[in-house]
């Protein structure tokens, strides 16, 4: 591998034709200007330059060295110029997952919206309601809701969620409405990945335990059973604020609603977080807060 040492030295004499002059552009001292020079020319073991008491000058050799050289620190310099632009203009590949629903309602339509914005930024973007490894399967960002366990990962708050009991008034008039928690037991509860609801007593967030006939993983195949009448659901707003609106659902055992859940950006504690995500985490948390 190459040794820089010496090199942006090497150049800077060339240019001024002067140790010292070299050294006032390097904010550094004369005597090291030549050390570094001659350290330099003791490892290629050859004379880069002519030295008189009036004048520094490049050798033939020096000349040829001095060459290739400048062709590398500019070279270098384009790399910094090109470092500092992203910082400035942020660009580059974003890979983010989040859970689907929410995602397909709510992220994905202001993710659209940023890369219109940020034309150089590209965004991949991978829906899945498990919780994956963001570090070993390469993820830049994850949209998370409830509680975070992972204290190895940076977060920021982006906007909250609310879950409602809901049936439709065709269900009701049939099987009138639940009053309290233990009424549930009479009901035929539609069922997702959880074998509970959640709810808040008295001050204390409880898990009550439910039955039906359904069970699905999937909030679409729930909502559509509920307003055909057939069970009770609990689901979180962005699928049934709709149907509350048009009536075609109605809410049940409000005073018995659990706490609101968090939605998060999360992404790896890195020191130097990247301004493209930086950028779409702010940006999400303004449009969701």
């Amino acid at each position: 591998m190459m040794n820089w040492t010496g090199i942006s030295e090497f150049v800077c004499v060339a240019e001024a034709e002067s140790f010292t002059l070299a050294a006032k552009k390097l904010a550094i001292s004369t005597a090291q200007v030549s050390r570094q020079i001659s350290a330099l020319e003791k490892r290629l073991n050859i004379k880069l330059f002519y030295r008189t008491t009036r004048k520094v000058s490049l050798t033939q050799e020096g000349s040829v060295f001095y060459q290739h050289c400048r062709s590398v620190v500019d070279g270098l310099d384009a790399a910094e110029r090109a470092v500092t632009n992203l910082q400035s203009r942020p660009m580059g590949k974003i890979k983010m997952t989040a859970p689907a629903t929410y995602a397909e309602k709510h992220i994905l339509p202001l993710v659209n919206d940023f890369v219109q914005l940020h034309t150089g930024i590209e965004v991949t973007a991978n829906l899945t309601n498990e919780k994956v490894d963001l570090v070993d399967a390469g993820y830049d960002l994850a949209i998370r809701v409830g509680s975070l366990s992972d204290s190895s990962m940076m977060a920021k708050k982006l906007s909250c969620r609310t879950s409602y009991v809901c049936a439709s008034p065709a269900y009701l008039q049939r099987y009138g409405l639940p009053h309290s928690l233990s009424e549930l037991g009479k009901h035929n509860c539609l069922l997702g990945t959880l074998d509970y609801w959640q709810f808040k007593e008295a001050g204390v967030e409880k898990n009550i335990r439910v039955a039906g006939n359904l069970r699905y993983n999937s909030g679409a195949g729930l909502i559509n059973a509920a307003l055909k009448g057939i069970g009770i659901v609990q689901l979180p707003d962005y699928y049934v604020q709709d149907y509350l609106v048009s009536g075609e659902l109605e809410t049940l055992l409000d005073n018995y609603r659990k706490s609101d859940e968090s939605i998060w950006a999360v992404y790896p504690n890195n020191r130097h977080l990247p301004p493209k995500i930086r950028l779409l985490v702010d940006y999400l948390a303004e449009k969701l807060g």
